[in-house]
């Protein structure tokens, strides 16, 4: 699947409106109480300057900029979608994150060798939004030297019947955006074969969150 594929399903969801909404949402009001736990379950290194945060598909790029204002060294976001770049440019701006941190469009699954290995890697509800969200876990675990943590839908009768009315929806309607529902399983044993054991986990009543890192 080319970059384009992956990307036009998101473009039908995600525009300028949601990526501007997203900025002012994190610059008003911080993190959502699941991030801000996701973090504080992160290792100790994943806040010291000589620690590099890389967050992918991670919009304008709140978490790793929640990072470097603890102390994170350097942070990049990678992304699908090339409308977020204004917004996480001035985030990064408005927050005086800019010299250390770094936006571009690229896919991960494209290419994965193009993008840096990072001490802390950060996958924020983003395997929800693709076909391939076990394999986009095994490339980031891939490019983590040391942990990697990501947020994803709790895998339960109603959530999996959610998604799957959704999808239906989708091709009746004719749009390429879908939601998918996967299993702790799954995403372990992508994490896995790279070399990560999870470390700590916990969720909301429909988000949950893992943090792996390598053994």
């Amino acid at each position: 699947m080319s970059s384009c594929c992956r990307a036009e399903p998101c473009a039908e969801i995600f525009d300028a409106a949601q990526a501007e909404s997203d900025m002012e949402s994190y610059l008003d009001g911080g993190l959502t109480a699941l991030e801000e736990r996701m973090l504080a379950d992160l290792p100790a290194y994943a806040s010291t300057p000589e620690s590099r945060v890389l967050e992918i598909g991670g919009g304008v790029g709140a978490l790793q900029a929640e990072l470097l204002r603890a102390g994170a060294g350097t942070g990049e976001v990678v992304e699908l979608l090339g409308v977020y770049a204004p917004f996480a440019k001035r985030l990064a701006e408005r927050l005086g994150l800019d010299s250390r941190s770094t936006f571009r469009v690229h896919d991960l699954l494209e290419d994965p060798s193009a993008v840096e290995p990072a001490d802390v890697v950060l996958l924020n509800r983003v395997v929800c939004c693709s076909p391939e969200g076990p394999s986009l876990t095994a490339a980031a675990a891939r490019l983590t030297r040391g942990c990697l943590a990501l947020v994803f839908p709790r895998a339960n009768v109603f959530t999996r019947a959610l998604a799957a009315v959704e999808r239906a929806l989708a091709r009746l309607l004719r749009r390429k955006f879908m939601i998918f529902v996967w299993s702790v399983e799954q995403l372990q044993a992508a994490a896995a074969s790279a070399g990560l054991a999870p470390v700590a986990s916990g969720g909301s009543l429909a988000w949950r969150y893992l943090v792996f890192a390598r053994r």
